[in-house]
């Protein structure tokens, strides 16, 4: 199983924004430049984040804006806006095993709780970790590579 790479271009399209927007206007042509994928597949998962209320974005105005506090967004909230889950089921099933092999016939009954209790603990680290707390490090690190740049001018000089 692989969780799509929706999830981290959306946890990577609102790190940019937070950094980005306050020297530039973000649009899609500009996450896309960061992330290195097609403008159409970053509309695509604004327009997820948006229908979730997560993003603000109007064709032609100020580009593309976090629509609520950061602290306030957690990574769980991202995935399920941008992850399509078969009835909210993270893991796929086969539905049909055969029922009259020993094994297919209990398969269910020896999984789906095990799997609903993986799928419990995933969600639970996704809630306790907030946008704010990956802004916070990708800006930690953008300035910890400025200040190795400066250092590495300076000593040249």
């Amino acid at each position: 199983m692989q969780v799509s790479s929706r999830f981290t271009i959306a946890v990577h399209i609102f790190t940019c924004i937070a950094i980005a927007e306050k020297k530039y206007k973000v649009t899609s042509k500009f996450l896309a430049s960061s992330i290195n994928v097609n403008p159409v597949i970053i509309r695509n998962i604004v327009l997820m984040l948006k229908a979730h209320g997560l993003i603000d974005s109007r064709q032609g105005t100020s580009g593309i804006k976090i629509a609520k506090c950061p602290s306030e967004i957690t990574l769980l909230d991202i995935f399920n806006a941008v992850e399509s889950l078969d009835n909210g089921r993270l893991f796929s099933f086969h539905e049909n095993p055969a029922q009259d092999c020993p094994v297919g016939s209990h398969i269910h009954s020896v999984l789906d709780g095990r799997l609903a209790q993986i799928q419990n603990a995933l969600e639970k680290e996704l809630k306790s970790i907030s946008l704010v707390s990956i802004i916070e490090d990708a800006e930690a690190q953008i300035a910890r590579d400025a200040e190795v740049a400066n250092n590495d001018c300076s000593a040249e000089a």
